[in-house]
């Protein structure tokens, strides 16, 4: 692969660059640095200034409101994003939901559903998770039946991350129950004060609530709540989880982050006159931890090139989701152990924040990074298949 950049991508770069380091409040910095997720209201406030740059949809084609960028010009945005310590935008709507709808959603779904998504005016939650049914998705209970002119939905689904300020919901449901299980699936849009959807919090062991249980107690929804054909929501839930990994595929740039934490803690901590970062076992640690992002860097653009000369990468996406999420939790373990007893801090603690004091809480939030957009299980078992043939 050439990775040196032509005028245009550099004069790219530069543009890019200087937006960051304009617009990126100071108090998202350090947070987003450990890997924490933002506010909501932070999201949405990041969300609209991109927008207002014309940049809110960087995946998307033009002329559903993109940017209609090729791989190199995302890769250099993730990049400066990273070095600049700005936020992930918030993908439920964006990377997941949002590409489905112009895939396979109607005119008049198109229409009303995607502008509100670049514009960051509608927030999105993902309805897959069950409480019996994670990892074994295609086992979903959650029913909808037709009852004349609408769709009755019941169910429950878990770990639904932001359904508290979500105003719309897309949901997997069971709308064939003498189909085999993949096949009596169907993909549904709904508003999220529809009669009879209730929420009820889930707080996490990093003390934040930003997952939930949702319940669905008779509620009912038009046909036009149906997204594509009926039948085929596992065969777009399949795309669509394709697309998370693939989302965490193009945020490895991210691991930057953390490891500049970690090099950073390493050298300002003094030990015996000398700073950890002259010992040669951390400085090794740090180099290895640098050549791994590297190289799983390289197969990221490899990946997002693929992709977009219509290429199947095969299960390379799962590959990328396991190293990426294994790589995340073992910086951020470091970082926390290079920083001793000021890891403790856990949090800033007013006039005594301790530096870094958000690694801690984000080495916390990583561990879910193995379980979400499928466990890393579930992505060995998707290469023991697709590329070995087990």
């Amino acid at each position: 692969m050439n990775l040196d950049l032509t005028p245009e991508q550099s004069a790219f770069r530069d543009e890019v660059r200087a937006f960051f380091a304009e617009n990126v409040p100071e108090s998202f910095k350090s947070r987003v640095r450990a890997g924490m997720r933002l506010e909501p209201h932070e999201f949405t406030q990041w969300q609209k200034l991109l927008y207002a740059r014309g940049w809110g949809a960087p995946s998307w084609p033009k002329e559903y409101g993109g940017t209609g960028w090729d791989p190199t010009k995302l890769y250099i945005f993730e990049t400066e994003a990273s070095r600049a310590d700005a936020p992930v935008q918030f993908h439920q709507g964006l990377e997941l939901i949002g590409p489905i709808i112009f895939t396979f959603g109607s005119p008049e779904q198109k229409a009303k559903y995607l502008p509100a998504i670049v514009s960051g005016d509608d927030w999105w939650c993902q309805g897959y998770s069950e409480p019996n049914s994670g990892s074994d998705l295609a086992s979903l209970s959650t029913r909808a039946v037709r009852d004349g002119n609408e769709y009755v939905i019941n169910g429950q689904k878990a770990w639904t991350s932001y359904a508290h300020v979500a105003n719309r919901m897309f949901l997997l449901a069971r709308t064939d129950p003498d189909a085999r299980k993949q096949a009596g699936i169907s993909l549904f849009l709904i508003d999220i004060d529809t009669p009879g959807v209730t929420i009820r919090p889930v707080v996490t062991m990093d003390e934040i609530h930003h997952t939930n249980e949702v319940f669905l107690d008779n509620v009912r929804v038009p046909p036009s709540a149906l997204l594509g054909e009926e039948g085929m929501g596992w065969s777009y839930g399949k795309v669509l989880l394709d697309r998370e990994r693939g989302v965490t595929a193009a945020t490895t740039t991210r691991l930057a982050q953390q490891l500049r934490g970690a090099r950073k803690v390493a050298a300002e901590t003094m030990v015996g006159g000398r700073s950890l970062l002259d010992d040669p076992r951390v400085a090794d640690r740090l180099a290895q931890f640098e050549l791994e992002v590297m190289a799983l860097e390289g197969m990221v653009m490899r990946t997002m090139a693929e992709a977009t000369s219509g290429q199947d990468s095969g299960p390379r996406a799962s590959m990328i989701k396991i190293r990426w999420s294994e790589l995340l939790q073992q910086i951020t373990e470091y970082w926390v152990e290079l920083q001793g007893y000021d890891a403790m801090a856990f949090a800033p603690l007013g006039p005594f924040e301790a530096p870094d004091a958000w690694a801690a809480k984000g080495m916390i939030y990583s561990r879910v990074t193995s379980i979400y957009g499928g466990s890393n299980e579930i992505q060995r078992n998707i290469i023991a298949r697709r590329a070995l043939g087990l």
